[in-house]
Order: C-alpha cells, then sequence, then structure tokens
C-alpha cells in the first residue's frame, strides 16, 4: 500500500468530502458575488438609460413647443388615368 492511500485510510470518516464541500461552497459564493455585481451593473445602466431617454423628451417636447406651428395641407387627390 502506498503512503498516500494509508492516509486516506487513516483519516476520520466524514472528512474525506470536507475539502471538496468548502471548495463547492467558496465556487457558490464567488458565483453569487460575480451575479450581485452583474444586476448592480445592469441597474445602474438601466437607471442611466432611463434617466437619458427621459432628458431626450423633454429636450423634443421644448423644442416642438419653442417651434412655430405649421399647418400641412392634404394633396388633392387626381384621379389617375
Amino acid at each position: 500500500m502506498s503512503e498516500l492511500s494509508r492516509d486516506i485510510v487513516r483519516r476520520k470518516p466524514g472528512t474525506t468530502f470536507t475539502a471538496s464541500e468548502a471548495r463547492d461552497a467558496l465556487v457558490k459564493r464567488e458565483l453569487e458575488l460575480e451575479r450581485a455585481a452583474f444586476e448592480a451593473k445592469t441597474a445602474r445602466l438601466r437607471a442611466l438609460r432611463l434617466a437619458k431617454e427621459e432628458a431626450d423628451r423633454a429636450v423634443t417636447l421644448k423644442t416642438a413647443a419653442a417651434s412655430p406651428a405649421t399647418k400641412t395641407r392634404k394633396k388633392s387627390a387626381k384621379p389617375s388615368r
């Protein structure tokens, strides 16, 4: 029997998977942090986009109100021959 396999046999039951469980927990925690950072970035960018759209809409309304209203005439429909 090799040195490594004797060490594994001597370990207490249940300690075999604790290292992998700890690593799994660490990976899950990192994924949660990445997801939270992504969601925060998405929320920030959405707020910026909505603010820009609102500012653009306000500018459009202001320029439409400031410009003189022009009447458009309908073209008379001539029957085609």
